[in-house]
This record gives structure tokens, C-alpha cells and sequence, in this order.
């Protein structure tokens, strides 16, 4: 197996609006996920997140603790939040094992121990999308279905914004650290999330894009409410959201997204949002 990481660092709004599209996809957009037998790892700098993926085909993977962690086991210090968004597999944490499926998630509580990444298939692998953020004690690692998800329908087919936000590892279903995760569905002929826009001061925000063809595009929308930019994603892609940005799209199809929030606070009430038409 092979684990790749990088380190992605903080930027302030007034620099960020002066970046060209090459330095906003080099600092915000996570391109490649899931490569066969690695550990693909972004440690941000915002809230000290880290977004990865891992898919085993060949071998199980371990999910090592990587230098910037300076610890012995990744979970030392650390929360996990996965989501499997490719073929049956499991998840081993110490002793315990954890099976999912498509669109299943888990969360892992900090701890020192191993964690193990499994296909049951090698023909249609696992593909475990993660975000891990650090911790100040230890929960009790869980599995969640949709089932168990809190549920929440809004927009409409008119508006092109028909959604399920299914809120799985989330404070009102197990508790957590500061790390709240959930999966957004936009049903056919929907296109559109997270509008009108806001920004949450005291939270940042990765989004993870998928079920979306392979001929398809989705455009994320971020950066201040006054200066918006944008960045062209492809499916099986991820983008970190500073706090002081805006977190929405548009795509050519319907599409899901995995949402993962780290910050001080554990409130969704605090959210500043914008009109509509005073984006710009």
C-alpha cells in the first residue's frame, strides 16, 4: 500500500480574491480521491481538517498516521468520519469491525489503535471517503445508515433544487467531537444546492461531489459573498470551504455531496445568509 498527503494552508479572503483559476484549484480543490491500494490524504490548515480517501482493491489499507500528526496511531488525537461511496466493505478500528455499504457511513471515536480499510470485493471495490478533525475525548465508534439518518426535505423541482439532507454524523444522532457530516441527494431534474447562500463564521466546510456521470460538471461556487469564484469539479472530487466563504452549486446532472463540517461549535442557527440577488 502507499499513502500520499499534502498539506494545504489558510488563506485570507482579501489574497484569495486576486488568485487566478490555477491557484484556487491548487489551493481549494481536491482532484484525486481514490487510487488503487493508496491513502490519498489533504491535511488543511482550516481547522486542522483532514479530507481523504482510500480504496483497497489489491491489499487492505492502513490509515496511517502521517507526520503532521506526530502521533502514534492516526486516531490518537483525531475523530474520523467515513462514508462508502463504491462497492460492499469494512472498516476495521482495533478490534472491532464495521461493514458498509453504498452510501453508509461510520463514525470513529479517538483512540490508539488501528484503522483498516477492506473490499469485499476486489472487482468492484470499496471506496471510503473520510474527514477526520481533532478531538478533545474519546466516543464511541458507530455506524449510521440512512435509515437512522435525520432528514430533512426542501426546495423544489421549480426552483431545481429538490433535495433529501440526510444528517448522519451529526450531534442530534451521536455525539461527536466538533465534526458533523452528512449527504445531500438532489433528486432528477435538480441541479442546484446550498441557496440562498451563507457562510457560518465559527465552521468550515469540505464538500465531496459524486453520482454524477462521467461526461458531467459540476460548478462550485465559493468566496465572499461580493466576490464570488468558481471551480469547475468532476465527479469523485472534493473542495475545502473556508469559513469565510460561500458553499454552493450548480451541475450539468443531479448529483449527491457529502458535507463535513470542524469548528468551535456544534449550532447550524448561526449561518449569515445572503440574497440571492445580492450575489456577486
Amino acid at each position: 500500500m502507499k499513502t500520499n498527503y499534502e498539506i494545504r494552508y489558510a488563506a485570507h479572503p482579501e489574497d484569495a480574491r486576486h488568485y487566478d483559476t490555477a491557484r484556487l484549484r491548487r489551493d481549494f480543490l481536491i482532484e484525486r480521491l481514490f487510487v488503487a491500494d493508496e491513502v490519498q490524504m489533504v491535511y488543511s490548515m482550516y481547522d486542522r481538517m483532514v479530507v481523504g480517501g482510500a480504496m483497497p482493491v489489491g491489499e487492505e489499507l492502513l490509515l496511517e498516521a502521517i507526520d503532521p500528526l506526530k502521533a502514534p496511531h492516526f486516531t490518537s488525537r483525531r475523530e474520523v468520519g467515513i462514508y462508502n461511496v463504491g462497492g460492499r466493505g469494512r472498516v476495521r478500528v482495533g478490534s472491532e469491525e464495521f461493514l458498509l455499504d453504498f452510501k453508509e457511513a461510520l463514525y470513529i471515536g479517538r483512540g490508539d489503535r488501528d484503522v483498516v480499510f477492506v473490499s469485499d470485493d476486489a472487482s468492484q471495490p470499496a471506496k471510503f471517503y473520510f474527514n477526520s478533525t481533532t478531538a478533545h475525548c474519546a466516543y464511541p465508534s458507530r455506524k449510521v445508515t440512512k435509515q437512522e439518518a435525520v432528514v430533512a426535505h426542501m426546495g423544489s423541482l421549480e426552483m431545481s433544487n429538490e433535495r433529501n439532507i440526510n444528517k448522519m454524523l451529526v450531534n442530534q444522532v451521536l455525539p461527536t467531537c466538533q465534526l458533523q457530516m452528512g449527504m445531500t441527494e438532489l433528486a432528477p431534474g435538480s441541479v442546484w444546492n446550498t441557496m440562498p447562500a451563507h457562510t457560518h463564521s465559527r465552521r468550515m466546510e469540505a464538500y465531496f461531489y459524486f453520482e454524477l456521470p462521467a461526461d458531467q460538471a459540476v460548478c462550485h461556487f465559493m468566496g465572499e459573498p461580493q466576490e464570488t469564484r468558481h471551480l469547475w469539479m468532476r465527479g469523485d472530487q472534493a473542495v475545502l470551504s473556508p469559513e469565510w466563504s460561500i458553499h454552493s452549486a450548480a451541475a450539468t446532472h443531479n448529483y449527491t455531496f457529502i458535507w463535513g463540517m470542524a469548528g468551535e461549535n456544534l449550532d447550524y442557527s448561526d449561518q449569515d445568509f445572503t440574497q440571492i440577488t445580492d450575489l456577486k
